[in-house]
């Protein structure tokens, strides 16, 4: 099998393209990847001499590479996207441009190139917010209700994958995640930014009261339930893809870092909150549990411990890019 994968050079891309290598060695991948501040070639060491892989540096709204590349591909999974909320709040063109652009041109030349699978990933972000204190999850039923321009472009992404779906039976499917956490994670998010300020001695930013609830899916995770839906779910379905089972809030997740990195709260500083900051989200991921036979395997405590003994072992990779 041929993939493209667009975005594997960040994060959750990166993490995806060295497990499916190690899985399925045979299968071919090529990695389009703009590399923006949040790509980082190094993620992809291991596999670059690799004759199965192949990086191409390009854009998504590039339709005339997007097209070039999907001719002799035989499935897309596509991660790339402008995806930090605070830069979306501050400058959403970005966002505009490459989540809903994007994706238009990638669904062009999907069907234009007859591909057998397009496989979106998107996020549970797009579904608004869950009140703190109840026992609300998002399911694959739940209203779109996104609240901020990151979201909100996430949402109208979705929408289209849905629609060629609907009006030209693209083959599509869908993925709707939780906040993902490992290795690789560029250090503005919450867990690799609150681990790094306390290896650097500097203070941990909390947004207001601290009490905003995610549900953190491990990377790995993350990677094995899109395996589940590109060899076994079915077309034009959407999977919500979610990790924990119990509330955890942001206060709570910097506090086990810090107990974990025998670090005392006085490292805690609590910052002016941002606008439209949602309280709380939950994922019900019943369906593709009982339908694709997937859950989450990795526990959240256990799982932090490694990823933090990762960002301590490795910090001239996250220190250039905080550098930066």
């Amino acid at each position: 099998m041929k993939l493209l994968v667009t975005g594997g050079a960040g994060f959750i891309g990166s993490n995806f393209i060295l497990y499916w290598l190690k899985k399925y060695p045979s299968d071919k991948i090529i990695n389009l990847d703009k590399l923006t501040y949040a790509g980082n070639l190094e993620n992809l060491k291991t596999v670059e001499k690799n004759s199965n892989y192949e990086f191409v540096q390009g854009d998504i709204c590039d339709s005339q590479l997007v097209n070039s590349l999907t001719e002799k591909t035989d499935v897309i999974v596509h991660f790339a996207a402008e995806s930090h909320v605070d830069r979306s709040i501050t400058d959403p063109a970005p966002f505009i441009k490459t989540n809903i652009e994007g994706t238009y041109v990638l669904l062009e030349a999907a069907l234009k190139n007859k591909i057998k699978r397009f496989h979106h990933i998107s996020t549970d972000e797009v579904f608004g917010a869950l009140p703190l204190g109840t026992t609300e999850r998002f399911n694959e039923k739940t209203k779109y209700d996104p609240r901020s321009p990151y979201s909100a472009s996430k949402a109208s992404s979705d929408h289209l994958v849905n629609a060629y779906h609907t009006t030209y039976n693209l083959p599509i499917t869908i993925s709707n995640c939780s906040n993902n956490f490992g290795p690789l994670q560029f250090p503005e998010k919450l867990i690799p930014l609150a681990i790094t300020n306390i290896i650097e001695s500097k203070k941990v930013p909390v947004y207001g009261d601290g009490l905003y609830v995610r549900d953190w899916l491990y990377v790995e995770d993350h990677c094995k339930a899109i395996d589940a839906i590109l060899q076994k779910g079915k077309i034009g379905e959407t999977y919500f893809i979610g990790g924990l089972t119990e509330d955890i809030n942001n206060l709570e997740v910097i506090k086990k870092i810090l107990k974990i990195m025998d670090k005392d709260e006085s490292a805690i500083e609590y910052v002016k909150d941002r606008p439209g900051h949602d309280r709380r989200y939950a994922i019900d991921w019943t369906k593709i549990n009982k339908e694709l036979g997937w859950k989450p395997e990795h526990n959240f405590d256990e799982y932090l411990k490694i990823t933090i003994d990762w960002y301590m072992k490795n910090q001239q990779w996250w220190r250039r890019l905080k550098n930066a």
